[in-house]
């Protein structure tokens, strides 16, 4: 997997009380990581922003993460992508620094956001709460979705089957964009994996806008982790209807869910889910109640 893992050696302590663990409780042998490292978001000459991530689909990262700071919504307005001049101490190009050319008309932020953004934060570095309830272009609340609720908890397998990163590292975030078959199946449109859920969505995000798909009407967005404020305004940014998440949302994630008009799932878990937000989509499976129970 190239860059995106790396091997490293480690001493693994057993400790279950075995015969072999009381004789050899520690062991030498090698682990695979998931590799983290910053990426510098440039906008034409302008450092924009430094996002520690995973190491590929730059290019979809960059892209997601400018639909997701409200700078471009649509594939026409972002010109090209490229990386860089960048070496570490052996003088290797590190594809560290990526440059967006967006179109003339496009407006540029005064400056850039100057906070080193980490993996575990995607809105580090905004002034405000009030800066990050950015105004989409798209409106999900006018979305006429309606999804199954045994197809939206399935999708929680669905996406850990689809990640191979994760399979060797277990230490990576997933999301992917899903869409309603019309035999009333479920497709998996695109995955992607990082250290970061945040960057995780923007890498699919990006990949929407540079496939020309946004907004996003009709899908599906199922993620790894925990719902946050950050994961619904990418959502609401890329007009993504439904977002799904296997653990908890925060209070603002519901909040923000609502005023957006975004159905929230949480707790995802193949026999049962729970929806915080936009119920109204949520449609129950025909399941036909055996005659013994039936009053």
């Amino acid at each position: 997997m190239g860059r995106v893992t790396q091997r490293r050696k480690v001493h693994k302590y057993v400790l279950d009380g075995s015969p072999n663990a009381l004789e050899f409780p520690v062991r030498h042998r090698e682990d695979v990581l998931a590799v983290e490292e910053p990426l510098e978001i440039r906008l034409g000459s302008m450092s924009f922003s430094v996002t520690m991530r995973t190491p590929g689909d730059d290019f979809d990262l960059v892209a997601g993460f400018l639909v997701s700071e409200g700078i471009i919504w649509s594939a026409e307005q972002l010109v090209s992508l490229r990386f860089c001049a960048g070496e570490d101490e052996d003088g290797v190009q590190t594809f560290n620094v990526v440059e967006a050319q967006l179109r003339p008309d496009v407006q540029l932020p005064e400056k850039g956001r100057n906070v080193f953004t980490s993996s575990s934060c995607g809105i580090c570095g905004t002034d405000s709460i009030d800066a990050v309830r950015k105004s989409s272009q798209f409106s999900p609340a006018a979305d006429p979705l309606t999804v199954p609720a045994d197809i939206l908890a399935s999708l929680p397998e669905r996406l850990r089957e689809a990640q191979a990163v994760f399979d060797v590292t277990g230490g990576v975030h997933a999301a992917g964009l899903f869409r309603m078959e019309d035999d009333g199946g479920v497709r998996l449109l695109c995955l992607r994996e990082d250290v970061g859920r945040h960057n995780a969505v923007d890498k699919v995000v990006g990949w929407a806008l540079r496939e020309r798909l946004l907004p996003l009407s009709g899908l599906i967005l199922q993620v790894s982790g925990r719902a946050s404020f950050e994961l619904v305004q990418k959502a609401a940014m890329a007009g993504i209807p439904v977002l799904a998440a296997v653990s908890a949302p925060s209070s603002l994630a519901v909040e923000l869910a609502e005023a957006s008009g975004i159905t929230l799932a949480g707790f995802s878990r193949g026999a049962s889910l729970n929806i915080y937000a936009g119920q109204r989509r949520i449609t129950l499976p025909d399941v036909r109640i055996p005659a013994e129970l039936r009053g």
